[in-house]
């Protein structure tokens, strides 16, 4: 079979002004790619008729999968509806079984009292020639059409509502099963390698050998991040054995150069594989947070089931906090200052008494934009992580602006932490 491309089309004039960050073409496109359909392309359009006429006929030129999000609520700037009737020839008609799913919500789930508005019942009108498309959590059915393109290849235009979780729920159960049964779909393998710590030009000087010898039907991804950098390997075939045992042979020539600084063997976050090595030694966690104001604390219990690890977290911004939260010297705030490793090594000591830790990670220093101390510029940072046997320290010298810096100071502390942990259980098994 042929390669499928896809098209995303975003429909929302809250898209284009910046005012609604658009998640659905992320998740689209991760699930297509997963059954095997590549997205070629992904446009925005505002609510306006003729540019999301346009923008169909444009995307039939490119591909055979069309999916549009968005335009389907009850009100009037909700045009997407009556645009694809005429779009496909069609009328509105009210679909009984989309009704009667509209009166359970209302009545069932959202516990109104009263009538349902004409609005609400017209949300049960949908294009006569589509194929409903069950919304389990919403009103806006999604729909199925079926057209041609130029060449007289089938085309599948879906349509569904732009509340993500609603989406999600029609895309997965609904959309999918239909969309792979309907085009069938290549054999697509993924193999990720994170790393931390080096940037990725010097990680591709790594790896020219490897992308030199990488068949048509394997590509090698760079996903950059805050002192990550993600290898994705992709491949694509219709040979599950063979292209499985191509895929782990090349998969280990990426491991071997980098192996001094990967972190984990896929995708997850450093958040994820601190919970997880916690978890498997089962013991627990703190932070105390100055420069950074909580943000470590919350990208670990931004995680389920994060409670088992994570005891709590100081964010202790001022000096007086220091002292009088975790215990940090007055002397040593006074000689030194508090973006200062002596400063980060009590807070780490006053963490693990405080919460009853095994393990405390600690960050102070300048997040800018402004600095008072000449002999400490913005991006000065002390990070530093332990438990009561010994503490590791590590000084960032950052570069960015406010809000970069302090996403950069929670990475490497957590990378720090990672570090420290695996460190100390290869000399417990010594």
């Amino acid at each position: 079979m042929s390669e499928i491309n896809a098209s995303i089309i975003t429909i929302g004039d809250e898209l284009l002004i910046g005012q609604t960050i658009d998640t659905n073409s992320a998740f689209i496109g991760q699930e297509l790619n997963k059954a095997g359909i590549w997205v070629k392309r992904r446009v925005a359009v505002g609510d306006v008729y003729n540019d999301i006429w346009n923008a169909l006929d444009e995307e039939k030129k490119y591909s055979r999968l069309i999916i549009l999000t968005g335009g389907l609520g009850p009100t009037a700037d909700d045009i997407t509806k009556p645009l694809l009737c005429d779009y496909f020839n069609t009328r509105l008609v009210r679909n009984e079984a989309v009704l009667a799913h509209i009166h359970h919500l209302f009545v069932n789930v959202y516990k109104r009292k009263v009538a349902l508005s004409e609005a609400n019942i017209r949300q049960a009108d949908l294009p006569e020639n589509c194929t409903v498309l069950h919304n389990e959590h919403g009103s806006a059915a999604g729909m199925w059409f079926e057209t041609e393109n130029k060449d007289g290849e089938k085309v599948i235009v879906i349509s569904m509502p732009g509340v993500p979780y609603e989406m999600k729920k029609i895309l997965v159960n609904e959309a999918l099963p239909r969309i792979t049964a309907y085009f069938g779909g290549d054999i697509v393998i993924h193999k990720v390698l994170s790393t931390f710590g080096m940037g990725e030009s010097m990680v591709a000087e790594k790896l020219t050998t490897l992308e030199s010898q990488l068949p048509p039907y394997i590509k090698l991804a760079y996903l950059p991040g805050y002192g990550m950098v993600k290898l994705r390997l992709t491949g694509r075939g219709n040979d599950r054995l063979k292209l499985e045992a191509e895929m782990n042979q090349f998969y280990q020539q990426l491991k071997d150069p980098l192996k001094n600084i990967t972190i984990a063997e896929n995708d997850d976050t450093l958040e994820i594989i601190i919970g997880q090595l916690l978890q498997k030694q089962q013991k627990k966690m703190a932070t105390a947070e100055s420069c950074t104001g909580g943000y470590i604390a919350h990208l670990i219990t931004s995680l389920p089931k994060s409670s088992p690890h994570f005891n709590g977290s100081a964010v202790t911004y001022n000096n007086e906090a220091k002292e009088n939260i975790l215990g940090v010297n007055h002397e040593t705030l006074e000689a030194v200052g508090a973006v200062s490793e002596e400063t980060a090594i009590q807070m780490v000591a006053g963490a693990l008494d405080r919460f009853h830790a095994d393990y405390a990670l600690a960050t102070t220093g300048i997040m800018g934009p402004a600095s008072d101390n000449d002999e400490k510029p913005v991006g000065t940072v002390w990070i530093a992580a332990g438990n009561r046997q010994n503490v590791i320290t590590k000084q960032l010298n950052l570069g960015y602006d406010r809000q970069r810096n302090i996403q950069s100071t929670a990475l490497q502390a957590l990378n720090l932490l990672r570090k420290f942990i695996i460190d100390e259980g290869m000399e417990g098994n010594i």
